[in-house]
């Protein structure tokens, strides 16, 4: 697996941001297509999934014994509609390695005073430390996205983060932190059946808010506020790389091997190590006294 970061070629500026041109391949379903879209590949059964996976998380261990001994600061976004799929990504890169490395930040709404404070002052003390790699679900593209088409904030703010933020990501990239934004797309159909599995399944039934089904309704409002995020974000020094998610395994196994291959890690050398041998009992006895088994149904 290749183990380069890419480089990215710079975008055409436009008042200094590296803005490139609205994303030719957006359709009038207000869905993005990609280049090479053919016939869906077979449905991918979970034996296949979780073989590619379980080597997948190997890498990534590796990846974390690499952030930790060089010191290394790493900073995923992850944005996209509601039901995208976020999570399960997320979920599946953060399953084998250590929280203390790989920090989800999942930030609620907020508070009145965050509110008066400069609009990504509540982001920065989340980013990464030596060390760290930090995942943000949801970021501050949240003014970009949810706020901008939900009326959370003026049409005048939500232009004005779109004309600064290249600069301020500039200003993180430039102080040595790799940063990587992700944009799951998923198709009107696929939004639908996952809304609609979130109201039937009781399992799921706590994702739903009053929020999703207004957004649901907005799906071209936020068609529109996707390819304008794209248009002045969408630059040579934080690229947005765009992950198709209808298909959520194949998206998951496709966006941490895309991830992987963005950042320059070495796998570490293992010592060989043997088991020591255990101490003897040394008139050790079980206790005497009745103990609280649970039950075991299963």
């Amino acid at each position: 697996m290749g183990r380069k970061a890419g480089h990215h070629k710079s975008a055409g500026k436009k008042g200094g941001a590296g803005k490139r041109a609205p994303s030719e391949r957006s359709t009038a379903s207000g869905e993005l297509l990609e280049p090479s879209a053919a016939q869906p590949p077979l449905r991918m059964t979970n034996k296949e999934y979780f073989h590619h996976l379980a080597r997948l998380h190997a890498e990534l261990v590796a990846l974390q014994s690499w952030v930790k001994s060089s010191g290394a600061r790493i900073c995923v976004l992850f944005e996209g509609r509601d039901t995208a799929g976020k999570g399960g990504v997320i979920k599946a890169i953060t399953e084998r390695v250590s929280p203390r490395v790989f920090r989800v930040v999942a930030l609620p709404a907020p508070t009145d005073r965050e509110k008066s404070q400069m609009y990504v002052q509540r982001y920065l003390p989340h980013l990464p430390a030596a060390g760290e790699v930090v995942i943000f679900d949801r970021s501050w593209y949240n003014r970009a996205g949810v706020e901008r088409v939900m009326g959370f904030c003026t049409e005048q703010e939500a232009q004005r983060f779109l004309e600064v933020i290249p600069t301020v990501e500039r200003v993180i990239v430039d102080s040595g932190v790799l940063l990587l934004k992700y944009w799951l797309e998923v198709s009107e159909e696929q939004q639908t059946l996952r809304l609609q599995s979130r109201i039937d399944d009781p399992r799921k039934f706590w994702k739903l808010s009053d929020l999703d089904l207004k957004s649901y309704s907005r799906w071209y409002d936020y068609s529109r506020a996707r390819d304008e995020m794209f248009h002045y974000t969408d630059t040579g020094w934080a690229p947005w790389f765009i992950a198709n998610n209808d298909d959520k395994k194949r998206g998951r196994l496709n966006i941490i091997s895309h991830l992987l291959s963005c950042i320059p890690y070495e796998h570490p050398e293992h010592p060989e190590i043997t088991l020591p041998e255990r101490q003897r009992p040394d008139g050790y006895l079980p206790p005497a006294q009745p103990l609280h088994w649970i039950p075991t149904p299963f």
